[in-house]
């Protein structure tokens, strides 16, 4: 019986934060014991947190056009399905509780709020002034 239970207690995940590069996220495996795989993880972790700001900024505004209500309302919850989805992967990311990681999805988020936030006032900016116009 000890013996099992040292073998769990191996494969276990570690429960607090910790630096390197051998880490799972996401998938048993990956990125395993490989420096660029780890690198290629920190990426696509900031890339995902990176989406969903911008898919959380850019349902904010509002464009009149004219399609169909129920096509618009559909597409929308298309989009509000996949950022959540990305949002719950970036969640079990961090929860492999390696800071590389963790500092991947904090910048992703924070990178894709000041680009979206400032592309977003620059709209808004530029939709003052076109209206302005007497």
């Amino acid at each position: 019986m000890d013996d099992g239970m040292n073998m769990n207690m191996k494969n276990m995940q570690p429960m607090s934060f910790y630096w390197g590069s051998h880490a799972v996220v996401l998938f048993s495996g990956w990125p395993e014991h490989s420096l660029r795989m780890y690198i290629l993880a920190l990426l696509v972790v900031l890339l995902m947190a990176f989406f969903v700001e911008i898919l959380s900024l850019q349902s904010a505004v509002h464009k009149p056009d004219g399609t169909v209500p129920i096509v618009k309302a559909f597409t929308r919850a298309c989009v509000y399905a996949f950022r959540i989805g990305l949002s719950y992967l970036v969640m079990l990311a961090v929860m492999s509780f390696n800071v590389g990681i963790f500092i991947a999805a904090v910048a992703g988020h924070a990178i894709g709020f000041f680009i979206g936030k400032s592309s977003a006032n620059r709209r808004s900016n530029q939709e003052d002034e076109d209206s302005y116009h007497p």
